[in-house]
């Protein structure tokens, strides 16, 4: 049998391109279930090292300087630090070339006093001297968005001349009718002139109310007034009665019906002026900040999922799954849908994955406008927002320019990633050309050029660093908001498996109640290290967690039914194991930590069925069942028969890969049955790629295949649908 090429490769083969790019935001569809940042639930199976294939980011691109000035372009300065994203510069050879005590022959270098904060202290950064000239050094990124103020509703508005005591609306006279009729002898409906303080004057020589404009609503009454007033003067002024045909009264007939004819035209033309009146008001009336809780869901035009918006699903319960001493902690969330807006052809299924649109945390908002110096007056004040493409501040509507109204803090609350991702040079550049002091200007530019890119490369590889900490380490940088804005990243929603089978949930009754819709999801807290409070949250499980104490606080006060909100949305459900489950055949369901979640619904759905209980298999791996085991005992009746679990961190300790190997057998005897189905579900590193080893060492065991043979069975058996792996 020819060797095939393994779709899933647990290691990648090359590298596409040498020098490190800049990350894009990155594209999930909503579609795919998304955790945080990489947790590792379970730890990787060790690997000897003369069996462990190179990954990527070792391989060597370059192995001299010709090769590195071939890959990054012809300079006419010497080649100093550059970086070619082989980790050749962590090297030994490289590591001193990189040492901040040593200089390049020829090299004239300027010693540059560091910042002396304990911001900048923590990025780590291997500086000393900085080459007087550096090259390669990238350009300033565009401007892409922009922050205004908002347009008085009376300025936008043409042809209208306001006044404290009242409005006049002028109209466009004709230019041949303007030589007919000076200012002496005007005709009727040249001009609407005030009257009165309050009134207009109309074309009937009537007088309509106006009074004084304060809002677009009294302006469209106001215009609604004078049509009404002047197209009954149209038809009364053309009347038979009022013409005569006698010799000595031609002259009169000629008046009169030059009279009524420039009335006409001068009515039409107000009517025009009118029309155009009222669609500018209405431009003006639809930029106004949209009447929206931004405290409980994100605005609107925000659209992770279009045509849909995010909807605010009230907290119907939160626990803690985990127990004190847990490395890491799980809560459950109840999540009431019963009023969740219906959507064709989709609904909650089995496996399926909800999307949270989670906003970064208050507090580290008002950090950043705090350093950025934006007074309190301005960060809640409706502005206009106005970008030149893109399709930000949305996270999937359309690439388009846009002009909106919103505020500075839902901007950096909901629309903008501020500690995901790691440092980018167009940032860096952009804080260099906003640093009032040299030295820092001279360090973020050294970082952005040729010579800089070693220091940067380990800046970026090293300990997570979040747009405050850059803009606490470079205090004189302060570049404007909007600016900013322009080169972060689009804040993206999170996808959760839910852990239950959500049609079970209509059965759900409290105390005689109407039914209530209840969906639950498991969340596991992602920490990263803070330079400055310790442990850090993730975007996603630190709004969770501060979402769960607050309920769980507020029960504690004697709040019987606290008001907590998550803002969620349905999604396609189209995830893989939404797409692949079916309730019957064979099923054996492998996974770590809070990756076993979306199993438990799979259980649900299947004990509803008679005879089932011998036809689902669950391995749950885990630290340790005294304190990390989640959900123990809410499987169903059957729990002991369907489910394994192993340990890792007690008694003889086995992870889970371990124990599909002891468990070859019956993973050979569903995964060859008719309709028999594998899933997995976990951490890639780690759990992921220890399972999909052993899957390969069952079927080399059982199947007498080698080592590409079997991965390709293994292939094959993804493209029938019958192994499904979701893994983050």
């Amino acid at each position: 049998m020819s060797a095939v090429e393994p779709t899933h490769t647990l290691l990648p083969k090359s590298n596409s391109c040498c020098i490190p790019q800049e990350p894009s935001v990155a594209s999930l569809a909503p579609s795919l279930t998304y955790s945080e940042e990489s947790e590792i639930d379970e730890d990787p199976t060790p690997v000897s090292a003369s069996s462990r294939q190179r990954r990527a980011s070792t391989r060597l691109i370059s192995q001299n300087a010709a090769d590195i000035e071939r890959i990054t372009g012809q300079t006419t300065a010497e080649l100093v630090s550059r970086c070619c994203g082989g980790g050749c510069c962590r090297t030994n050879d490289g590591a001193a070339q990189n040492s901040e005590n040593t200089r390049h022959p020829g090299t004239e270098c300027d010693q540059i006093p560091l910042p002396d904060n304990d911001a900048f202290r923590s990025l780590n950064l291997k500086i000393n001297d900085i080459p007087t000239i550096l090259t390669g050094l990238c350009d300033l990124p565009e401007q892409t968005v922009y922050l205004l103020p908002l347009p008085k509703d009376n300025a936008s508005i043409p042809r209208l001349q306001a006044s404290e005591s009242g409005i006049t609306a002028v109209s466009q006279p004709n230019k041949d009718a303007s030589t007919a009729h000076t200012p002496e002898t005007p005709s009727a409906c040249t001009s609407l002139t005030a009257s009165a303080p309050n009134q207009v004057s109309s074309a009937s020589g009537g007088v309509v109310g106006v009074g004084p404009l304060d809002t677009p609503a009294e302006m469209i009454a106001a215009i609604n007034n004078i049509e009404a007033a002047s197209a009954p003067a149209t038809v009364s002024s053309v009347n038979a009665s009022n013409i005569t045909y006698e010799d000595d009264a031609s002259s009169s007939v000629v008046s009169d019906v030059s009279t009524v004819s420039t009335a006409m035209e001068s009515v039409s033309t107000l009517n025009d002026d009118v029309q155009e009146v009222k669609a500018e008001t209405q431009k003006s009336s639809s930029l106004s900040l949209e009447n929206l809780d931004t405290s409980i869901q994100p605005p609107s035009f925000v659209q992770p999922h279009p045509p849909y918006h995010v909807f605010p699903a009230r907290l119907h319960n939160a626990r803690e799954l985990t127990r004190d001493g847990a490395e890491k902690r799980t809560y459950h969330f109840d999540l009431d849908v019963t009023n969740y807006p219906g959507e064709s052809g989709v609904d909650f299924r089995v496996g399926g994955a909800i999307g949270v649109m989670a906003p970064n945390e208050t507090s580290l908002v008002e950090e950043i406008m705090d350093i950025l110096c934006i007074p309190r007056t301005l960060r809640d004040k409706p502005t206009l927002l106005k970008t030149t493409n893109g399709r930000w501040p949305t996270v999937w509507g359309d690439e388009k320019p846009r002009e909106l109204v919103t505020t500075r803090r839902d901007l950096l609350t909901w629309c903008s990633d501020v500690q995901s991702y790691p440092p980018t040079k167009p940032m860096l550049r952009l804080m260099a050309e906003h640093a009032s002091d040299a030295s820092e200007r001279r360090i973020l530019e050294y970082l952005c050029s040729n010579e800089g890119q070693g220091v940067f490369c380990e800046f970026r590889t090293g300990p997570h660093v979040t747009v405050l900490q850059i803009l606490e380490a470079f205090p004189s940088a302060t570049p404007p908001l909007d600016h900013l804005l322009s080169v972060l990243q689009t804040l993206m929603p999170r996808f959760y498996s839910l852990s239950n089978d959500p049609h079970e949930s209509f059965s759900m009754t409290t105390d005689g109640k109407a039914a209530r819709r209840v969906i639950e999801i498991a969340v596991t807290v992602h920490e990263s290290h803070d330079w400055k409070k310790g442990p850090r949250t993730g975007v996603g499980s630190g709004f969770f967690e501060r979402q769960a104490r607050k309920y769980i606080a507020a029960q504690k006060a004697g709040v019987a039914e606290p008001v907590v909100y998550i803002p969620m949305f349905k999604g396609l459900m189209q995830n893989p194991l939404a797409k692949k489950f079916v309730s019957d055949g064979p099923m054996l369901l492998i996974g770590a930590g809070v990756g076993i979640a979306p199993f438990r619904g799979f259980v649900q759905r299947r004990l509803k069925t008679a005879n089932c209980a011998n036809k689902v298999w669950v391995l749950q791996g885990i630290r340790d069942s005294l304190v990390d085991e989640i959900y123990s005992g809410e499987w169903g009746i059957h729990e002991e028969e369907v489910k394994r679990v192993v340990e890792s961190r007690r008694g003889t300790g086995r992870y889970v890969q371990e124990e599909v190997r002891a468990q070859a057998d019956l993973v050979w005897y569903i995964i060859n049955s008719v309709d028999g189905r594998v899933f997995v579900c976990g951490s890639s590193r780690g759990m992921g790629e220890g399972v999909e080893e052993a899957l390969v060492e069952v079927a080399m065991e059982k199947g007498n295949l080698g080592l590409d043979e079997a991965k390709n069975f293994w292939k094959l058996k993804n493209e029938a649908g019958q192994y499904i792996a979701e893994t983050w």
